[in-house]
Parts: structure tokens; C-alpha cells; sequence
């Protein structure tokens, strides 16, 4: 088997690049920036004290319910295609090292 590269993340995705990925045109066509501050006012709660997991970013959840609709998946097969699809966590600005949300916290 061949070991590891240091580029080989890089080289798949721009195999996927070269392939057509939808989901990197609908990245270049939208500026998903714009919806953060109307998600942060519509799903922001008020504070129940000190502790607690930060919550996720509002984009990246967005993003996800837009991955849901797109592609007609659930919470858990949501959770397994981010885990499986370079094509979903480039989408979503993860990287291989980064954790992703899991299903039973999927929602805002």
C-alpha cells in the first residue's frame, strides 16, 4: 500500500476541481458572509451561564441544511457524507483535521 503524502488532500481536490464540483462553483457564485448576521440575529440565546460547547458557526450550519436539501439527506447520512466527501467538507470549509458536527447537534 502507498504511504501518505503530504499533498495527497490537495491533489484529490483538485481532481474534483478539474471533475466539475458543483458545490465549489455554488461557493465562488455566493457569498455565504452575508447571512451571518441574519442568522446570528435570528438564533442567537440568551446566555445560561458559564460553560457549555461554543456553538458551531451559523454559515457552516446553513451551509449543512443546504447540503441537506440539495442532496435529500438525513441528519445521520448528513453527518456520514461530511465525514466521507471531500467534495461536502471543502464546501463547508473543513479540513480532514477538523471535527464535524454530529447529528444530534445538527441543529442551530
Amino acid at each position: 500500500m502507498k504511504q501518505k503524502g503530504l499533498f495527497d488532500e490537495e491533489d484529490r481536490l483538485r481532481v474534483l476541481s478539474k471533475l466539475g464540483d458543483s458545490l465549489e462553483k455554488l461557493n465562488e457564485k455566493i457569498n455565504w458572509e452575508i447571512f451571518k448576521p441574519l442568522l446570528k440575529k435570528a438564533l442567537t440565546k440568551e446566555s445560561k451561564g458559564l460553560g457549555g460547547r461554543p456553538a458551531y458557526d451559523y454559515v457552516m450550519m446553513f451551509k449543512i441544511i443546504i447540503l441537506q436539501k440539495l442532496y435529500n439527506i438525513s441528519d445521520d447520512q448528513t453527518e456520514y457524507q461530511i465525514n466521507d466527501r471531500l467534495s461536502f467538507m471543502r464546501f463547508l470549509g473543513l479540513e480532514l483535521k477538523d471535527k464535524v458536527p454530529i447529528q444530534n447537534n445538527m441543529a442551530f
